[in-house]
């Protein structure tokens, strides 16, 4: 099975594999969590603090062999275009489950990490103090991981940025082989 095709055929602008063990990961990206510059620190069961401890969420992403990096872009009228972004996030989120869906049966374990905080939901439940109401659908961001998504990009032959009133989105479909 191509993954890789398979992902470009449902409507990733570009995907690559890489091996798990070339993907860089760095700590450091907690710091940035943190500084809660997304508005998602704390209030989100699959964003810092409560997706857990950075160092064992790098130690488990790297139980992994292989990853499939994608990436969706979206056009903006310009550079303030909120509804654009969060248009082009609807997309790549919707992306990601219809990944998820669609190989979710062919291997034994896997993990799916996303652009940004989860969205599956409007407001996580842990706003709202209930308990995840779509656990098998949830995503945490590469970013909580610790991975470095710019150098992640390079490595996989992809641009960070595509010019001006563009927005990126990435994700990454970790498996064993």
């Amino acid at each position: 099975m191509d993954l890789v095709q398979k992902i470009m055929d449902m409507g990733a602008h570009q995907a690559a594999q890489i091996k798990v063990e070339d993907i860089p990961f760095d700590r450091s990206f907690r710091s940035l969590c943190e500084s809660n510059a997304c508005g998602n620190y704390g209030k989100s069961y699959m964003c810092p603090p409560d997706a857990g401890d950075i160092d064992e969420l790098i130690a488990k992403a790297k139980t992994f062999d292989y990853a499939v990096v994608y990436q969706t872009v979206g056009s903006l009228e310009d550079s303030y275009d909120f509804e654009g972004m969060m248009a082009a996030g609807e997309r790549q989120n919707d992306l990601a489950q219809e990944i998820s869906i669609a190989f979710k049966d062919n291997f034994a374990e896997t993990l799916h990490l996303g652009a940004g905080g989860c969205r599956v939901c409007p407001v996580c439940a842990k706003r709202t103090d209930e308990p995840c109401r779509y656990p098998e659908k949830a995503l945490s961001s590469l970013e909580t991981y610790g991975i470095a998504v710019s150098e992640l990009a390079a490595r996989c032959g992809m641009k960070y940025i595509h010019g001006a009133n563009t927005v990126t989105y990435f994700g990454a479909f970790f498996y064993k082989k």
